[in-house]
C-alpha cells in the first residue's frame, strides 16, 4: 500500500518540481538503495527481470533506485536524465495475471533505463505491456498480484499519471498538484490510452456513445480498494497538498509522508495499532491487509536550478527516520555514484543501513508517542540543517566534489544521530499497555522471530 505525489513548478515554493513517495510493503521486506551506471549493450543481449528475460536495448541510462531486496525492479527511482517514477498497486474488476511476466516494479525500472522524459516513459511501458504483459507474484512471503499505476515526472517539469489494466493503459497529464494511491484515480479526463482500453471497458458493461468513459467507475474494484484504504489515503494526500499550492517544497513533502491521518492529528496519544485508515505513513499490524502496510522506504525528488536533489531515508518509517540528500542526475557529473553499504535481505543484519534503523524503529513502536517525542525535535532540526546546506550548495553552483563531501557528511551525521536517538528511546520505559493490543504485539513478535531480530 503506497502513496505517490507531485507538485509541478507552478505549485512549488521555488519554481521547481517536487516528487515524493512512500513505499509500503511487508515489515521485513527490506529495501535496497542502488545506483547503476549507464551502459552500452551488444546486439542480441537480454536482461533478466524479476521473473522473465527480455531483449536488452542498445544503451541504458544510469539509474538510482529504491527496490525490495528480492526484486530486479524498483518501487521508485530516478535516472540521469531527470526522469523520476513511483508505482502503486491498483485493483480492477479484471483479475490480475498470476502467470509470471513483467511486474510493475520491473516496468518502472525498465522505463527509467530506457526513457529520458515522461512521454518516452509512457511509450516504453505501453510497448512492454503489449509485448510481454504484466503478471506474477509481487508478495514477499505470500501471493499478491495486482495491476499497476504510475506517477512520472521529468526535468522539464512535466508529470503524468498512467494507470494499467492487464495490457491496457490510460494516461492523464498533471496540471499542478497530483497524487495517486492504491485505487484508480483517472476519471473522464483521458490524455492517452491503449487501443484496447474501450473494448475492455465494453466487456465490463460500458456502452460507447451513451456516457463518457469514466475509467475509475468502469474498472475499479471498489471492495479491494476500500480494504487497502487507497481512496481514503488519496483524499488525504490531496487535502494536505492542494491548500499549499504555490508553497510546496521538500519539507512539505516530508511532512505529508510522515502523516498518520486525521485521527492521529487529533490525538496526541495516537499509536500505530488497528486499522490503517488515512495514514500515509504506515506501520504494519495484524490482518491480511495491514501485513502489507509498513512504509519500508521514502523518497523525495526536487528538480530546480537545472539540478536534481533526492531526499531519501533508505530505511523504513519516515517518522522514526531521517531524510538525507543524494546528488544524482541532471546538473551533476555522475562518474562517482554514491554507495550505501551492504544490501539488506529479509533477515536482520546490523551491517546494513536498513536493518540498523530497525533497532530504532521497533524500539519506538514499544511506546510510540513518548518514545518518538524524545528525539523528534532533533530530527527536524537536523533535516533543516541538511536542507540549508543544500540550498547554499545550489546557490553557489558548487561542483561535484563539494556535493559529494556534503552528501558523505550528511549521511554520516544522520547515522551518529540515530545511535544517540536509540539510547534516548530505550531509556524511556514503556508504559503498561502502551505497546498496543495483544494481536498487535503478537504480530510484531512473529515478525521479529522470522527476521531473527535481536531481543531487547
Amino acid at each position: 500500500m503506497c502513496d505517490t505525489m507531485v507538485a509541478r513548478p507552478a505549485a512549488s515554493a521555488n519554481g521547481g518540481l517536487v516528487f515524493a513517495k512512500n513505499s509500503d510493503r511487508e515489515a521485513n521486506e527490506a529495501q535496497v538503495l542502488a545506483c547503476i551506471p549507464a551502459a552500452a549493450h551488444v546486439a542480441g543481449e537480454s536482461v533478466r527481470c524479476t521473473y522473465i528475460e527480455i531483449p536488452q536495448v542498445p544503451a541504458t541510462h544510469a539509474v538510482f533506485l529504491s527496490r525490495p531486496y528480492w526484486m530486479w525492479g524498483a518501487e521508485m527511482g530516478a535516472n540521469d536524465k531527470g526522469l523520476v517514477i513511483g508505482n502503486e498497486a491498483i485493483f480492477a474488476k479484471v483479475k490480475p495475471q498470476k502467470d509470471a511476466a513483467l511486474i510493475g516494479m520491473d516496468l518502472l525500472r525498465l522505463a527509467l533505463e530506457r526513457a529520458a522524459n515522461v512521454d518516452e516513459a509512457v511509450a516504453v511501458i505501453a510497448g512492454l505491456l503489449a509485448e510481454f504483459g504484466q503478471g506474477g507474484n509481487c508478495g514477499h512471503t505470500s501471493r499478491f498480484e495486482y495491476h499497476n499505476g504510475f506517477l512520472m515526472a521529468d526535468a522539464a517539469g512535466n508529470a503524468v499519471v498512467m494507470e494499467t489494466i492487464g495490457r491496457d493503459w490510460v494516461v492523464e497529464r498533471v496540471e499542478t498538484v497530483r497524487s495517486i494511491s492504491n485505487t484508480f484515480t483517472i476519471s473522464t479526463r483521458i490524455d492517452g490510452e491503449s487501443k484496447g482500453l474501450r473494448r475492455a471497458a465494453e466487456a465490463l458493461g460500458w456502452h460507447a456513445g451513451k456516457v463518457p468513459l469514466d475509467v475509475s467507475e468502469v474498472f475499479a474494484d471498489r471492495t479491494r480498494s476500500r480494504f487497502a484504504t487507497g481512496a481514503e489515503r488519496w483524499c488525504r494526500t490531496t487535502a494536505l497538498l492542494e491548500p499549499k499550492t504555490g508553497q510546496i517544497d521538500a519539507a512539505t513533502m516530508m511532512a505529508v509522508l510522515r502523516d498518520h491521518g486525521p485521527r492521529a492529528a487529533r490525538d496526541k496519544a495516537w499509536r500505530p495499532d488497528g486499522l490503517l485508515g488515512g495514514s500515509v505513513c504506515a506501520h504494519a499490524s495484524f490482518g491480511p491487509v495491514r501485513r502489507f502496510g509498513q512504509t519500508t522506504g521514502s523518497w523525495i525528488t526536487e528538480m530546480r536550478h537545472g539540478r536534481a536533489v533526492h531526499w531519501v531515508t533508505g530505511t523504513a518509517s519516515p517518522d522514526t527516520g531521517i531524510f538525507k540528500p543524494v546528488f544524482f542526475g541532471p546538473g551533476w557529473e555522475d562518474k562517482a555514484l554514491p554507495t550505501f553499504g551492504p544490501a539488506p535481505t529479509g533477515r536482520f543484519d546490523d551491517s546494513t543501513l536498513w536493518w540498523r534503523h530497525e533497532r530504532l524503529h521497533r524500539a519506538v513502536l514499544a511506546d510510540y508517542a513518548p518514545r518518538l517525542a524524545v528525539y523528534q525535535a532533533e530530527r527536524d532540526a537536523l533535516e533543516e540543517k541538511f536542507q540549508y546546506a543544500v540550498e547554499r550548495l545550489l546557490a553557489d553552483g558548487a561542483d561535484r566534489v563539494t556535493a559529494d563531501k556534503l552528501q558523505r557528511e550528511s549521511w554520516a551525521e544522520a547515522e551518529k544521530a540515530e545511535d544517540r536517538w536509540l539510547s534516548k528511546v530505550t531509556a524511556v520505559p514503556p508504559r503498561r499497555g502502551a505497546g498496543g493490543s495483544a494481536f498487535y504485539r503478537m504480530h510484531w513478535a512473529r515478525l521479529n522471530r522470522e527476521a531473527a531480530f535481536p531481543a531487547g
